[in-house]
Parts: structure tokens; sequence; C-alpha cells
């Protein structure tokens, strides 16, 4: 089967209508009261690789539900005016997934390049996801 346009050229198109921060931008508002980390990840990869920590998780598979005000599933999170900055594993899924957002009318809203793997391997700071009591 061939493709007519392949995730490359999604996450490439996402990428070019996105705000991207590099590590040390993201790690720069860590601290920001203003600033929300958005964690994508399915739930085994936060339990295997760890968290940023104060990140919000929100599944990929949730997250046009979670955002929209409308949705039975709305999370009030995503009523707060702060910036979010989406992440993912290596950033393919959050360019996608903040170019989503971006387009239902969330904003200001950016991804970090390389995702948490950069981030990881940056040295940046990483917590131990909780165990549920």
């Amino acid at each position: 089967m061939t493709m007519k346009k392949g995730y490359k050229a999604l996450v490439d198109e996402a990428s070019a209508q996105i705000k991207t921060y590099t590590v040390a931008e993201a790690q720069a508002k860590l601290s920001d009261p203003n600033v929300q980390f958005v964690d994508i990840r399915d739930i085994r990869e936060l339990e295997r690789e760890g968290v940023i920590p104060g990140a919000y998780h929100a599944p990929r598979g949730m997250i046009e539900f979670w955002v929209d005000p409308d949705s039975p599933y709305f999370k009030p999170v995503f009523g707060e005016a702060k910036e979010f900055i989406f992440f993912c594993a290596a950033g393919w899924r959050s360019a996608l997934t903040t170019k989503t957002v971006q387009d239902m009318g969330l904003t200001p809203v950016a991804d970090i390049a390389g995702g948490f793997g950069a981030w990881k391997a940056a040295g940046a700071p990483v917590a131990e996801k909780e165990k549920k009591a």
C-alpha cells in the first residue's frame, strides 16, 4: 500500500506550524506557574522511563476530548490561562498533538524538540511516576 501522506510528512507539516522549545528553553519554564507541561505518553512509558516533575498526564488518544470544554471528558486543567507544553518520547506525537490542540483553539501551546528522550539525555529533572495507592 502506498501512503498518500506518511507520518514523516504529517510530523514535518505540524512542526512547521507550531512553536517548539529546545530542552534548555523548556527547562527554564519548569518552575513558571503560568506553564503546564503535558505528558502524552502511554502510562507504561511513564512507569518505565519516569516523568517530568509537575507534568500533567493526558494520553494522546484522549487529548481532543480532554481539551474541548464541550466534551463530557473535558479536564479543567485545559481551561486554565496557561501555556501548555506537550511532550512525548521523541517529539513526533507531541508535534501532532500540539498542532491539533492549536487548531482546536488552545493557546499558547508548544512542544519539546526531541521529547522526553532529549529531556532525559540532557540531564533535565526526571522523577519516578507516583504509584497510586
